[in-house]
């Protein structure tokens, strides 16, 4: 029997769950069974970015497409073998999704402690860049005022910087195949799938020209990709800031998901790059014709 699955306004108000508060199991396996997610065993906060809903705020009012084609693009967190990602996993991924490559956006620390699993006729890139070989420090004194907006700021530009080089093979990979010839499905994650791995979702939604507000909301969707392991990244996440406790100040701010926070990166985005082309132009370095083709091939055009 198959599971309800809930409308974009439902899943919107769940998305703002306070994370210190489980969600429902009733509501959260229906969130779970509802378009972006999907259901792969031993992972979680899997994602199509393409079935991400959009709004009329994402329209070009051009009959241009926006949006990224379904099948092309997947987010998750990671691949944990001892959490059921087995065999049949490997081919959920591998010959129903048809996903050939898979980008891994952590640390040395993290990579080298839990490798992705080999899959046949999938190709992993990993690329162990300067700026991640130090581990990534999470001061809780930057998430004290207000909602944590400047911890947040902080910490997500520092993703776009430490990143570059696994975040520009990504891009570069749409460019692979002929233009003639469909794309090949790929699939990024980090450890959670929430904050790297939410960096790039953002940038990959917003090439393929979707709205501010929605791409607002596929950030916003972790809180409920999360939830099956909440607990445990409560506790990863106290560890790797030296909270003593969830009380410890600036800690709710660090582990909750606030529409402000997303904001105030966003304005940091165009202020320091122009925006997020500006990045993918200034930063890692492609023409202005590559980033025209990426979005094309987004969209599915």
């Amino acid at each position: 029997m198959a599971l309800p699955t809930l409308s974009k306004a439902d899943l919107i108000a769940l998305s703002e769950t306070d994370v210190t508060q489980p969600i429902p199991k009733e509501s959260i396996f229906a969130a779970l069974a509802t378009p972006p997610f999907l259901y792969i065993p031993g992972t979680f906060n899997t994602r199509d970015l393409g079935l991400l809903p959009l709004s009329s705020s994402s329209s070009s009012g051009k009959g241009r497409k926006v949006g990224i084609r379904p099948g092309l693009i997947y987010r998750s967190g990671g691949f944990f073998p001892n959490g059921g990602f087995n065999d049949a996993a490997k081919t959920q991924l591998a010959k129903q999704l048809g996903i050939k490559k898979i980008f891994d956006i952590r640390s040395v620390r993290e990579h080298s402690h839990a490798p992705d699993p080999e899959i046949a006729g999938v190709k992993n890139y990993w690329i162990a860049a300067e700026a991640t070989e130090k581990e990534a420090t999470v001061n809780l004194a930057d998430f004290l005022e207000g909602k944590g907006e400047r911890g947040y700021v902080k910490m997500y530009m520092d993703v776009l910087r430490g990143y570059e080089e696994v975040i520009g093979a990504l891009l570069r990979s749409l460019l692979d195949a002929p233009e003639n010839q469909k794309p090949e499905p790929i699939l990024f994650h980090c450890t959670a799938g929430r904050d790297r791995t939410g960096v790039v979702a953002g940038l990959l939604l917003s090439l393929a020209g979707v709205s501010e507000e929605d791409v607002e909301m596929d950030w916003m969707l972790s809180r409920i990709g999360t939830e099956l392991a909440r607990e445990q990244l409560l506790g990863f996440a106290m560890k790797g800031a030296g909270a003593r406790s969830v009380e410890s100040p600036g800690f709710e701010n660090l582990v909750s998901l606030k529409r402000e926070c997303w904001r105030a990166f966003v304005r940091e985005v165009k202020r320091v790059y122009g925006g997020w082309e500006g990045y993918v132009r200034g930063v890692l370095g492609l023409s202005e014709g590559e980033v025209e083709r990426i979005g094309r091939v987004l969209r599915g055009e």
